[in-house]
């Protein structure tokens, strides 16, 4: 780990080479988490166009592993890359990993469908989602690296601080293309071929950001390193086979990275989800209530980067990850009041259950969307969930059938394939809303935002993204002081990338899983509640403190 240092801190502002290298840095990586998140920001449309073979329920978590292949393997994208930053160098390592992130995006844009070839369709755009995964492992290190390795002592949280920003400025950017291209098209058009206009003018995103990027020199710190011959030949083993760093590794996924990611990811994509998936907000009003949380808070990045600075990096992630795990709950039951008041009043006021014998009645935990349900009792259950209906399930005799019962009353049950229309019914007429229904939230525009029902969303929003701020803006100080120069990039990369890309990137299609599974709206925020808190635990007794690292002097 890196030593500490009294040395004194800068009082100045910004020097002008400074503003450049985060300004560059920070446009090339909003770039590439812009290629990241237009995947997510249009996954339910992507699943209607390279998984129609599949039911639509299907169709969406299938979307969403897709979605999620490319968290997979961002861990590997950061040891292959991170040991050719640390060996090669910060600023030629972060060109390669653009220019793979920019060319898959713009592929998507022109992958043809899977009506016009088949099988091959999700089979590539996998492959490309792997493909911008692995960019992206080895990104985020890069950058943050590059800005803090060129940060005064002092003043490294409030600068790297810029580079947290670029995730949530990407993800606001992808909302505003499909947002304005929705709006210009209409949304028939937008979902039959406009979707790819946001994947195809990234192209002109990428020219800029390479351009900006080949401006750039190495990271001082690393040329002084490399100059003087004490880089490292093997990274890798450096990082990894020996206990002293390994352990700081581990610390550093358990105690900041994990919970770090879940909070993230619950605050901006699974809240997006949530919202459209089961409380049925229209695509174009789920989009605009989370971009305008974004708009609201993403200053706070810098603004807890900043403090960092002051307090320590420890006491606000770990109290971003407490209060978070705290307050989810009530905070998501609110958004379903106010997005949805007929689904929260038919949730309390409906009693749904499917009686049924018990052997009849299987695991529907089916996070990878590969099982298929073929007892009565299991697709009675999906298809009660997949209408956001909660239900309970109560056994009845050995050898009976299936009964869905409504407020008491017997339904007769079918099969989930024929589409259980006298369910449908009995559930609607019991209060349950279908997508379209008066009542649910809707804008009209963008400047929709002074009616009370969607202000209160807003500000739910923002209080998640306040969370995500706390956790993620001192998060790359931290990682970059945990770890020596010659294996930095190796060594962040890796909690950062498993913490992220693995807990976070998992966790809308986990905790879909998880509703599908039990029957209530809320049970998938246990996820994110579980993982956070063990964060806040292991980081409070484990993990050092290290704003006063000097991380020029090892």
């Amino acid at each position: 780990m890196s030593t500490m240092a009294a040395t004194s801190v800068r009082t100045g502002g910004m020097t002008k080479d400074e503003r450049f290298v985060i300004l560059a840095s920070s446009l090339g990586t909003v770039f590439e988490w812009y290629d990241f998140y237009l995947y997510g920001s249009l996954a339910p449309i992507i699943g209607a166009q390279f998984f129609s073979a599949y039911p639509p329920a299907t169709r969406d978590i299938f979307a969403l592993l897709a979605f999620a292949a490319g968290f997979l393997v961002r861990p590997f994208g950061a040891i292959v890359f991170g040991r050719i930053g640390d060996i090669v160098g910060r600023k030629y390592t972060f060109l390669v990993t653009i220019l793979i992130m920019g060319l898959s995006t713009f592929i998507v844009g022109l992958l043809p469908n899977a009506a016009t070839i088949g099988f091959a369709a999700p089979v590539i755009l996998i492959a490309l989602r792997l493909a911008q995964g692995l960019a992206l492992g080895g990104e985020y290190g890069g950058a943050a690296t590059y800005v803090a390795e060129h940060s005064p002592q002092g003043k490294r949280g409030y600068y790297t601080s810029f580079i947290q920003t670029t995730a949530t400025l990407g993800l606001f950017l992808s909302l505003l293309v499909i947002l304005f291209t929705r709006t210009a098209l209409g949304e028939p058009e937008f979902a039959a071929w406009g979707w790819r206009v946001p994947f195809l003018v990234s192209v002109a995103l990428l020219a800029v950001s390479v351009w900006i990027r080949l401006r750039l020199n190495e990271s001082p710190v690393f040329q002084k390193m490399k100059d003087e011959g004490k880089s490292s030949k093997a990274p890798l083993t450096e990082a990894f086979a020996n206990w002293s760093n390994a352990k700081i590794v581990i610390l550093a996924l358990l105690g900041g990275t994990m919970g770090q990611g879940v909070v993230w990811y619950t605050g901006q994509f699974y809240a997006l989800f949530f919202m459209q998936s089961i409380l049925k907000v229209d695509g174009y009003t789920a989009n605009l209530l989370i971009a305008w949380s974004l708009l609201l808070g993403t200053g706070f990045f810098v603004v807890f980067g900043a403090l960092s600075d002051k307090i320590g990096r420890k006491p606000i992630i770990l109290a971003g990850c407490l209060i978070a795990a705290l307050t989810f709950f009530p905070i998501f039951r609110m958004i379903t009041s106010n997005a949805n008041p007929a689904l929260e009043k038919a949730i309390e006021g409906t009693k749904v259950e499917v009686v049924s014998d018990p052997a009849l009645c299987g695991d529907l935990f089916n996070p990878v969307g590969t099982r298929v349900f073929s007892s009565p009792c299991d697709t009675a259950r999906a298809f009660l969930a997949q209408s956001s209906v909660k239900y309970s399930t109560a056994y009845g005799p050995a050898g009976s059938g299936v009964k869905v019962m409504v407020s008491g009353k017997e339904v007769p049950y079918t099969d989930a394939k024929a589409g259980n229309p006298a369910v449908a019914a009995a559930v609607a007429a019991a209060g349950y809303p279908k997508a379209g229904d008066a009542g649910i939230v809707k804008m009209s525009n963008p400047f929709d935002i002074f009616r009370p029902q969607v202000a209160a969303i807003i500000g739910l929003l923002f209080i998640l993204v306040i969370f995500v701020t706390m956790v993620y803006g001192p998060i790359a100080a931290m990682l970059v002081e945990l770890f020596p120069t010659k294996i930095r990039y190796t060594s962040m990369s890796l909690p950062y990338h498993i913490g992220n890309g693995w807990f976070g990137g998992l966790l809308p299609a986990t905790a879909f899983a998880i509703v599908a599974s039990t029957g209530d709206i809320y049970a998938g925020l246990w996820y994110p509640i579980i993982f956070a808190s063990i964060t806040a635990v292991v980081g409070f007794f484990f993990l050092p403190e290290t704003k006063d690292v000097d991380i020029k002097t090892n």
